[in-house]
């Protein structure tokens, strides 16, 4: 190794989270444009010490090295030794020594721009002041161990500088500013000191950060390992901000970024850690925002959302990573099914078709497809979908699951009762939406071997009961004891009460009762009668029943009209009153 390579060996750039090599990542090459990014001074000097050593003692052994071209190398080594002792100590970090590097930063981004338009095509003019304004950047991570002083960076504009770097003529030294940002904004951090945290983030959105970090990772090349750093550590950046502020994910999404997620996503590039990353900004963008899932929507993300679950129609998730992947990209499809537009574009984009296939293939993907039915179906607004899923000859693919849970579903991470509760609300929600012939298919399917699959909804009334009477039972003492000490049962202590209730099993009670009371008001005497001679065999009680209807009703309709509500409690009476 001679002089040159070791004046110009660059150490890799570290990312928030860990990041697998890419099969085509070129980091460990020279790269002409510049300089790459170097964490801190120390870390700079011991690795290049450590590619002095590997050189003096790589290819063959000292023995067949050239004595004279080892001599050198031990010079060398020995200066660059002598130059570490000689460096001062660091100095401690206080406000003037901040305003101190802030000060010093701006001065050398503004040498750097200066050089860069009067010697626009000679790099050698310009290519130290870049290297200094490097040094500067990498120096000033130490900002991020005292958020208390955040408001130096906004009050000396030094925020407005280094969003101005994010369009760098050098992507190394835009790259160095997604790194400090990342750590300014880690979320850790920003929780230390929450006045300066809310300072910074005000200034980095007033600053559009979000549109400038866009198109900073629109020009970036992922086959160059440290580029595909960078992109990592922009939705570090994104992630943390969106936790700290989660008001600003519509902003977000509007200035460009879920274009470029959805453009990401579907590219055809090998899955690695940054699809996985963006899969999981997509859906923390996605969640309770209506704004940002009619942005996806409008954006045919729909359909980029179906084409990308379709792989796992027939294979399994190669890896953990991969599998994390597919969840997200499942929780990101029912965020989007809670908007009634979105719900005629999966069933226009053959949605039901792909996750009636997922349940009879049997794979991984087959409790998430589950999941997305019973958001596309749920409400008036899935009536759409429920007669086609009644076309497509879903009712043979989802009473098998009604009748028996399968085993798997604990290997991939799902519980028996979610299991069960999306399978009968699926079922509870074609009662509610079917009309004429398809209702009546449904219908026939009770009645089928002998109402067997009546049976089953017997069965599992006893079981959600029983475990729900158990709850109950456990918080009556709890209230009783609270009581007897003097405490006041607030309106959050009832709200988590019911929570608790509601975990034991209390939804799915609801949802077997209301398929309990819509089928014996079938018109099908066959179907009543064997409810009742169920409940009667087993000491079950109709007021029981009526009980947990009521309290059904007073809670459905959350977040709909007052008109829906109340149309929709009259009809649940009105079936309680003929049960």
């Amino acid at each position: 190794m001679d002089v040159g390579e070791l004046l110009n060996y660059q150490p890799d750039r570290g990312a928030k989270r860990p990041r697998q090599d890419n099969g085509g990542a070129t980091g460990g090459d020279e790269d002409p444009r510049g300089v790459k990014q170097m964490k801190g001074q120390g870390s700079r000097e011991s690795s290049r010490y450590r590619d002095v050593v590997a050189g003096i003692g790589g290819e063959g052994g000292i023995e067949n090295r050239d004595n004279n071209e080892l001599e050198d190398k031990k010079k060398i080594l020995d200066k660059l030794m002598d130059e570490d002792e000689e460096e001062p100590e660091m100095e401690p970090v206080d406000e003037s020594s901040v305003k101190k590097m802030i000060l010093t930063f701006e001065k050398r981004s503004y040498k750097n721009q200066e050089l860069r338009i009067k010697f626009p095509d000679n790099p050698e003019k310009f290519m130290e002041s870049e290297l200094d304004l490097n040094d500067i950047i990498q120096e000033m991570h130490v900002i991020a161990t005292m958020p208390d002083l955040y408001h130096l960076l906004v009050e000396l504009n030094s925020v407005h500088s280094l969003l101005g770097l994010l369009s760098h003529e050098n992507t190394d030294v835009a790259i160095a500013v997604v790194d400090l940002l990342q750590e300014l904004t880690d979320i850790d951090t920003l929780h230390e000191s929450e006045e300066g945290a809310e300072v910074l983030i005000d200034a980095l959105l007033e600053g559009q950060v979000v549109a400038l970090l866009v198109q900073n990772m629109e020009r970036l090349d992922e086959q160059v390992k440290e580029e595909a750093d960078g992109i990592h550590n922009t939705l570090a950046i994104i992630e943390n901000m969106a936790e700290f502020r989660p008001g600003l994910c519509a902003e977000a999404a509007q200035q460009g970024l879920m274009q470029w997620l959805l453009k990401r996503i579907k590219a055809k590039m090998p899955f690695d850690s940054n699809k996985l990353y963006c899969s999981e900004i997509l859906a923390i963008l996605l969640q309770n925002n209506d704004n940002t899932r009619e942005l996806l929507g409008e954006m045919e993300g729909i359909d980029v959302l179906l084409q990308q679950l379709s792989v796992f129609k027939r294979h399994n998730p190669s890896t953990a990573e991969e599998q994390e992947m597919m969840e997200n990209l499942f929780d990101a499809l029912c965020s989007c099914l809670m908007l009634a537009s979105n719900r005629d574009r999966f069933l226009k984009g053959e949605g039901l078709q792909l996750m009636n296939l997922m349940l009879r293939e049997k794979k991984m993907s087959r409790t998430s497809a589950l999941k997305v039915l019973d958001h596309a179906m749920i409400g008036p607004e899935g009536a759409d979908n429920c007669h086609k899923f009644v076309d497509i000859l879903g009712l043979r693919t989802v009473f098998p699951l009604f009748m028996k849970t399968p085993k798997k579903t604990k290997k991939v991470g799902a519980s028996e009762k979610e299991h069960e509760e999306h399978v009968s609300s699926i079922i509870a929600s074609m009662l509610r939406n079917l009309k004429s012939q398809q209702r009546s298919r449904l219908l026939t399917k009770f009645t089928e071997n002998d109402c067997e699959k009546v049976d089953r909804l017997m069965e599992l009334h006893f079981k959600y009961l029983e475990a729900v009477q158990a709850a109950d039972k456990r918080i009556e003492g709890e209230k009783h004891e609270m009581v007897r000490r003097g405490e006041i049962l607030d309106d959050s202590m009832e709200d988590e009460f019911y929570l608790r209730r509601l975990d034991a099993g209390l939804f799915v009670l609801q949802l077997i009762c209301y398929i309990m009371v819509e089928i014996s008001n079938s018109g099908i005497s066959q179907l009543q009668q064997r409810v009742h001679q169920i409940l009667n065999l087993r000491g079950g009680s109709v007021k029981i029943v009526r009980h947990i209807m009521r309290e059904y009703a007073e809670s459905i309709g959350d977040g709909k009209s007052d008109e829906f509500k109340e149309a929709e409690q009259k009809r649940i009476m009105d079936l309680m009153d003929n049960f």
